[in-house]
């Protein structure tokens, strides 16, 4: 009598979102200590603030969300501008260290997903997001998500970048910056494996561009869309930067953009059903 083998396939018994969650509340130790994550002078808070009151003119002193809003360091840029936090963010390390860096602050922050906020409809004056949008599994959810939640005529601010498109000048200066870690190793600040196993399953896995965003923005209903530099931004970060931080900040230094947009107005919505 012959034996019959059953083989079972086992499938996976977690998603890229608990990866992301697992990957980022590890790098919650040591996010304040990359240079373009710590805001590291008043030089480079000011930079930030005037690019984006560059793109929302009317944010000062709003009801803003802010989507994976980390150890709270961009928070530092909206509070300055007199604005009304509620930060959200898939790590439950991230928020406890917000919610320690800006106790007693007009800012509160929750444990949340920035593709599906559960949020309250048309209740922010902005959603702002810092290094978050290449980072999406499903932009196009999380778009429709962030319309929804913004009051009519309210602003959202997206920066962010291709990190993974990179130039002849990113390729030669990255070659430095290993042959530099080489010769002076100093104590990693993320799991460069984790890293990489995470980015290649994600949308924007082969890079995010500005005119891609602007496409996928206007298909999920915003309008007045646009895209530009970081302004002075850069430029501040390099000032505090070490000699090995500057290698990376300079491989990246054409990369980053802000992308911004308006839900429309209570006019244009009714225009718009006519």
């Amino acid at each position: 009598m012959s034996e019959t083998t059953t083989v079972l396939a086992f499938g996976r018994n977690h998603s890229i979102k608990d990866e992301i969650r697992a990957y980022w509340s590890k790098r919650s130790e040591t996010f304040d200590l990359s240079v373009a994550h710590k805001i590291r002078s008043s030089g480079e808070l000011e930079a930030w603030r005037s690019l984006v009151q560059a793109h929302a003119p009317d944010i000062a002193g709003g009801r803003v969300l802010e989507l994976a809003s980390g150890t709270g360091e961009f928070t530092r840029v909206l509070l300055a501008l007199g604005c009304r936090v509620d930060g959200i963010d898939l790590s439950e390390d991230m928020v406890a260290r917000a919610q320690a860096k800006h106790r007693g602050q007009p800012a509160r922050f929750l444990l949340g997903d920035a593709e599906n906020t559960m949020m309250p409809d048309d209740s922010y004056d902005a959603v702002v997001s810092r290094h978050l949008v290449w980072t999406l599994v499903d932009p196009d959810a999380a778009f429709r998500d962030w319309l929804r939640c913004l009051k009519p005529g309210g602003t959202l601010i997206i920066a962010d970048g291709d990190w993974v498109t990179r130039s002849w000048r990113s390729k030669v200066l990255g070659s430095f910056g290993a042959l530099w870690d080489r010769l002076s190793p100093k104590p990693k600040l993320f799991d460069a494996d984790a890293h990489a196993s995470i980015a290649a399953q994600l949308f924007f896995s082969e890079g995010l561009r500005a005119g891609r965003l602007k496409e996928m923005l206007a298909a999920a209903g915003f309008t007045a869309i646009r895209a530009g530099g970081l302004g002075a931004v850069p430029r501040s970060q390099l000032r505090d930067a070490t000699w090995r931080e500057r290698l990376g900040l300079f491989a990246n230094y054409d990369n980053g953009f802000v992308v911004s947009a308006r839900k429309p107005s209570a006019r244009g919505l009714a225009d718009s059903v006519r």
